[in-house]
């Protein structure tokens, strides 16, 4: 499992990063979610790395 938190406002991102961080659970700054470690979250995690901080990581 890895542990997310959106550290970063979503105000003013691209309509694409926007979605992808509500798909993983994140609306306002300060949410945590943990969501499976596979290649979908990666993918996820990925593309909005500059607003969430990542915990857990388990390779």
């Amino acid at each position: 499992m890895v542990k997310i938190t959106l550290i970063k406002s979503l105000n003013g991102r691209h309509d694409k990063h926007i979605a992808t961080a509500h798909s993983l659970g994140l609306r306002r700054i300060g949410n945590t979610t943990e969501q499976p470690d596979n290649e979908a979250t990666r993918g996820k995690l990925n593309q909005i790395r500059y607003l969430v901080k990542i915990q857990g990581e388990t390779k």
